[in-house]
């Protein structure tokens, strides 16, 4: 538990420490909440605060965010770690909180890592909360609708905070080089490529990418006063033979259309290598996983309706472990894949069915399908003539559901692959049960 009121200039902290913006002005990414006129913004210069969460992944300015609350605030601001306290503590906090309240003064507290707290640490805030003796800012890298107290969130408003991008990092990078906080008042050669390479590397994590660039500087060349950082130094301390592969250039797409191709090709050891290329050159496996589960419908299909549970799974396994321990997930994932048998009659079943849907937009839905909650809607004829399917015997109806205009179309043709024969199958005896009545 510590009090925050002013901003220290260290020199000996890291790099990230040093560069932490002091101010709205300083503050890098989330336009959507800090550009001008913004919600967040208004509420941080106004010094009006209620409860909310700050929700996003590591490096993007959570903690920074509460630091600059806390600079600009009268109230009190305490800073609370999930880590290092317990219910004791909470308690003591809050006692105090309730005097400052009864005369008339605010208290703001921070948790960091609010998810880390169980129910009965997050249920001790929740009465102070209610009655106003302290504003809670929460900061976490889980989603709080899992995480945090349904109670205690819905008095909370969350704030969702993205991932830089490239060029904010990149921005970030330069001032450090130039503000005598960072390496201002020293002489420092990094080309453009090799902070740009810096800055996809740290996939949207600015603490990352100023931890990289204070290590790769430190391990620099010296000589006459200039420190030079070079590729080969760059890579070692990334530890990445691929540095410069864009995550947003053609190679990015190149590779990812590699790996797919190797799916769908079935070819694992391919599929497997292609992965492993993007993963070693800093791809986010969030977005690998993300294509995966797209093949797996688009490429497989009903031929193995399983593939889809599969890379569902790996996403959320990469979303909880992360890297470099999810690469087993995604490997699993992608050989699975590779081996399953292939069908994109699903894919095509959409295509044609969103073909005609463009140009039949003013089709009506056929009355007897209609929904009729209103007296009037039942005397225009909605719902007339509706058939319950589990009424009868066999579940099938002969009760037409395309419109006049598509009444016969055929949007998904099964392949002969996996499980599809038995779709197959089930569509012809549906047919013919539909015939007979």
């Amino acid at each position: 538990m510590e009090q925050q009121t002013f901003f220290t200039n260290n020199s000996e902290l890291p790099l990230a420490a040093r560069m932490r913006p002091r101010d709205l002005d300083e503050y890098a990414g989330q336009k959507h909440l800090l550009g001008e006129g913004k919600i967040l913004r208004k509420l941080i210069e106004s010094d009006k605060i209620g409860s909310m969460i700050f929700w996003g992944p590591p490096g993007v300015g959570k903690t920074t965010l509460a630091r600059i609350i806390a600079g600009r605030t009268k109230a009190e601001f305490i800073d609370f770690s999930a880590v290092t306290s317990g219910i004791k503590e909470i308690k003591q906090v809050m006692e105090a909180a309730e005097k400052r309240r009864l005369f008339g003064e605010k208290t703001i507290l921070f948790v960091d890592e609010i998810h880390r707290f169980n129910k009965a640490q997050q249920d001790a805030f929740l009465p102070y909360v209610e009655k106003g003796s302290i504003i809670l800012i929460g900061a976490t890298t889980e989603n709080p609708s899992f995480e945090v107290n349904g109670a205690l969130l819905s008095r909370c408003k969350v704030f969702v905070l993205h991932e830089l991008e490239t060029e904010e990092i990149e921005a970030l990078l330069k001032r450090a080089l130039t503000d005598p906080r960072g390496f201002g008042n020293e002489k420092v050669e990094i080309s453009e490529d090799e902070l740009k390479a810096i800055a996809v590397f740290a996939n949207g994590d600015a603490r990352g990418a100023l931890s990289t660039l204070e290590m790769a500087v430190l391990n620099g060349e010296e000589s006459d006063g200039i420190i030079k950082v070079t590729r080969e130094s760059l890579e070692q301390c990334i530890s990445r033979k691929s540095l410069l592969y864009d995550k947003t250039g053609e190679e990015h797409y190149n590779i990812i259309s590699a790996l797919h191709k190797s799916m769908r090709n079935s070819d694992p050891d391919a599929a497997v290598y292609w992965l492993a290329r993007m993963l070693e050159a800093g791809e986010d496996p969030l977005y690998i996983a993300r294509r995966v589960t797209r093949f797996a419908s688009e490429d497989i299909g009903l031929a193995d309706p399983k593939a889809v549970q599969l890379a569902v799974a790996c996403y959320q396994a990469c979303h909880f472990i992360g890297m470099p321990e999810c690469s087993v997930h995604l490997t699993e994932a992608v050989i699975y894949m590779a081996l399953a048998p292939k069908s994109n009659a699903v894919d095509v079943a959409y295509m044609r069915a969103k073909s005609d849907a463009l140009n039949t937009l003013a089709e009506p839905v056929p009355l007897v399908i209609r929904n009729a909650p209103t007296k009037l809607m039942k005397e225009l004829g909605y719902g007339k003539g509706y058939k319950f399917a589990h009424d009868y015997e066999d579940k099938v109806t002969d009760m037409q559901c395309l419109p006049d205009s598509l009444k016969d179309r055929v949007y998904y043709t099964p392949g002969h692959e996996g499980l599809e024969p038995r779709f197959a199958a089930r569509i012809e005896e549906i047919k013919n049960l539909k015939s007979k009545k």
